[in-house]
């Protein structure tokens, strides 16, 4: 296997649910060995997606292929892939071990040689010495780490990570980020991971599909997605950012065509202004405090402008204030 060889190729596919288009002809290839996420709001198409190449949908046109081998028609467990849920799905009247040897125990592999398994993937998600525990004994990142680890045991080519860290609080979810990506990293396959959350997605994946009304919106890494968005609604998705339509541009901004910009663009408080930036002068609307830094909403000509101003920048622009603003012309990102 080698990097380049492709794991996932989606051709013309298509679902529908009675007269709703849930997947509109999407055409995509996922490479071996690459953390891919696929991001969007509910209902954009995302988890439809992942449902069609792990099995439990059934397209309405178009063909999968799994390392070059159509399985547009294969049943779930005729493909080699597994699934991590949100909500885990442990037995809870198993053990630990018992839980991840389970896929293993369907597949009629011998007792010695599942356990021995079991006991490694355990070992590889930092659970050793948690074997004989029931889930109900085990924390949410615990039983998490399960749930992957029975995923792993199997050892499938492609794993499917429907949303899998949603029931966690922040700092849990944040270390189980870590570990995520730590253990793709180790296993070197594929996975595929569906969220709504656009920072996790930055975070973790090598390249991340942006989803929105059945079909993929932009396709790129983490840094073109955010550097680069194509779209209005990438624009505004994917982190945070200003954006002005071809009107509001041309008024303020003096450019003939939709932008958008980072608030971490807009310099403050400028009393110089270079040859190469534009001016922007308005009313301190709101100031909030988002801990590392402000985030300072200003009212530009009846348009509000984000910028961020960071806890040693200064003093603290006051709501009301007059302030000027300043962003240069490069920093302006073409929209389509």
């Amino acid at each position: 296997m080698t990097s380049a060889e492709t794991a996932i190729n989606l051709v013309g596919l298509e679902k529908s649910f009675g007269s709703t288009k849930a997947v509109a002809h999407l055409d995509l290839e996922i490479k071996a060995g690459e953390f891919f996420s696929m991001l969007g709001p509910s209902g954009s198409g995302k988890t439809t997606v992942l449902r069609l190449i792990a099995g439990f949908e059934n397209p309405t046109a178009g063909r999968i292929e799994l390392f070059g081998k159509d399985v547009t028609s294969a049943a779930p467990f005729d493909r080699d892939v597994n699934t991590v849920f949100q909500d885990y799905a442990l037995f809870p009247h198993m053990t630990v071990v018992q839980n991840v040897e389970y896929g293993l125990r369907v597949r009629g592999v011998s007792k010695s040689e599942r356990r021995s398994r079991a006991i490694e993937a355990l070992a590889t998600v930092r659970l050793a010495g948690f074997e004989d525990r029931k889930p109900s004994q085990l924390s949410g990142g615990q039983r998490q780490r399960v749930a992957l680890a029975r995923a792993i045991v199997v050892k499938p080519k492609v794993l499917l990570l429907d949303e899998p860290l949603g029931a966690l609080d922040l700092k849990l979810r944040e270390q189980m980020q870590v570990e995520l990506k730590a253990l793709q990293r180790a296993l070197g396959i594929t996975f595929i991971f569906v969220t709504h959350d656009q920072e996790e997605a930055l975070s973790l994946s090598d390249r991340v599909a942006v989803f929105n009304a059945g079909g993929i919106e932009q396709l790129g890494t983490p840094r073109e997605l955010y550097e680069s968005p194509a779209s209005p609604f990438v624009a505004g998705f994917v982190g945070t950012s200003n954006i002005f339509d071809e009107s509001d541009a041309k008024r303020i901004l003096g450019v003939d065509h939709a932008v958008s910009f980072r608030p971490e663009r807009v310099r403050m408080s400028a009393t110089q202004i270079a040859k190469d930036e534009i001016k922007l002068q308005g009313t301190v609307a709101e100031v909030i405090y988002v801990g590392v830094s402000n985030r300072v909403i200003c009212d530009v000509a009846g348009k509000p402008v984000t910028a961020l101003h960071g806890n040693d920048d200064g003093p603290i622009p006051e709501r009301g204030s007059e302030i000027v603003l300043s962003l240069k012309k490069s920093d302006l990102v073409k929209l389509g």
